[in-house]
């Protein structure tokens, strides 16, 4: 999608406007080309929008603002009725539409034809697999795709033009057709503790029952306190800090980018740090993505891009992906440049059983050249010392955990069976 101009113009001008302010992503249109418009040809591959805007003060006289969009060749018949010129699909959770109203602020402000027109980016809701179904663990759904395959779906129809995620929702490999274009400004990647209870993990008594939907943090809060029991606990921000006040769990786990985001930092009780919570992959990064064939889009959303998270979000996806690369094992990895030199880049990677019992940990020191080859190292490393059957090991405690408990509330202890 290419937003070619907005600006003011006297009724009856669109002739001259789009032959003399053309942008890079449109050419200058021929007289030929307006006329057929005006006939209706085109008008199922493109969109103009003239509308009249009130004089400023002093003018005295009415102008016109004026506007084009281009479809790529795949768009479909939704996408083609929709007049804006970028319309983003997302999740519908306040998170996610937090997400989605960020890149639509960062759109306006690297293109500011899109910022004179306030109807020229449209956000579209998309219900996932993963918000409907609430009551069962991810790594019993399916893993990481239930948060984004229907949106990848409507992309890949033309319904959207890019889709905005949390990258650690994201499957490590992309479906055919939609690649990775843009990742935002990395928040804070670490976890929050949050209890009405108690101020840390470590204050908690015996049997108390801390709520996560991820294996991650369980592996690691049993690894720790396995004194501590963990259940499923799943549904957005808002859900899960009213069963907190209810008292269905006594503590969560939650990111603090996403709190942050919600402007809700204040409810955290405690910020873990990395060593002892180590993030999930790509935790506290926002992806971008768009069609492969759709390079005018691609455009637009290029210039949002952070070069330094994008770089370490690939190499930690590296990582993810030599390994399982699913919801269905505990993986946690994070790559840092370091604070005072831009060459250099940390990595520490982990893989563990989701009762705790075991970890398997790996650290490299790295350079922007050779980060994501040294992490998919990484991975390899981690993949051969856990050996051949850990995963389906994993897989069968984790299906086992699912069946013994009513009401399909996952839940593991150390030790449990």
């Amino acid at each position: 999608m290419a937003w070619c101009f907005a600006g003011a113009v006297a009724p009856g001008a669109e002739r001259s406007l789009f032959k003399t302010h053309a942008t890079p992503l449109c050419p200058s249109l021929s007289n030929e080309w307006l006329a057929a418009y005006r006939k209706g040809v085109y008008r199922r591959t493109a969109h103009i929008t003239v509308r009249r805007q009130k004089p400023s003060a002093g003018c005295g006289r009415y102008v016109w603002r004026a506007a084009i969009a281009t479809f790529p060749a795949d768009a479909s018949e939704k996408r083609r009725a929709n007049p804006a010129v970028v319309v983003i699909g997302t999740r519908g959770s306040p998170l996610a539409l937090a997400q989605a109203h960020e890149t639509k602020r960062l759109l306006q402000e690297a293109h500011p034809a899109l910022r004179a027109d306030e109807n020229a980016i449209h956000i579209e809701i998309i219900h996932t697999t993963g918000d409907i179904i609430l009551d069962r663990a991810l790594s019993e759904l399916g893993g990481k795709g239930l948060f984004t395959r229907e949106i990848d779906e409507a992309q890949l129809r033309g319904d959207v033009d890019i889709a905005v995620h949390s990258m650690k929702d994201v499957p490590t490999f992309l479906p055919e057709g939609i690649e990775l274009t843009s990742v935002l400004r990395r928040e804070d990647t670490r976890d929050v503790f949050i209890s009405r209870k108690a101020k840390s993990l470590a204050e908690l008594p015996p049997g108390s029952v801390v709520g996560s939907s991820s294996l991650r943090r369980q592996s690691q809060i049993l690894a720790r306190y396995p004194h501590l029991k963990v259940v499923n606990f799943r549904g957005n921000v808002q859900t899960r800090l009213r069963k907190l006040d209810e008292g269905v769990v006594d503590a969560t786990l939650l990111a603090l980018a996403g709190l942050r985001r919600l402007d809700m930092e204040q409810v955290a009780t405690a910020v873990l740090g990395v060593q002892d919570m180590l993030p999930a992959v790509a935790q506290g990064a926002i992806g971008i993505t768009t069609r492969r064939a759709d390079a005018r889009t691609a455009a637009l959303v290029q210039p949002l891009s952070c070069w330094r998270t994008k770089l370490c979000v690939e190499a930690e996806r590296a990582f993810l992906a030599n390994l399982d690369g699913s919801c269905r094992t505990p993986i946690a990895g994070q790559a840092w440049f370091d604070a005072s030199s831009a060459e250099r880049i940390h990595f520490r990677g982990l893989v563990a059983t989701p009762d705790g019992r075991e970890l398997f940990e790996t650290e490299r020191e790295c350079t922007p050249e050779n980060v994501i080859s040294q992490c998919a190292a990484a991975g390899t490393e981690l993949k051969d010392r856990v050996g051949p059957g850990f995963y389906a090991a994993v897989v069968d405690y984790v299906q086992e955990q699912n069946r013994s408990v009513p009401g399909r509330q996952s839940t593991a202890r150390h030790g449990a069976a």
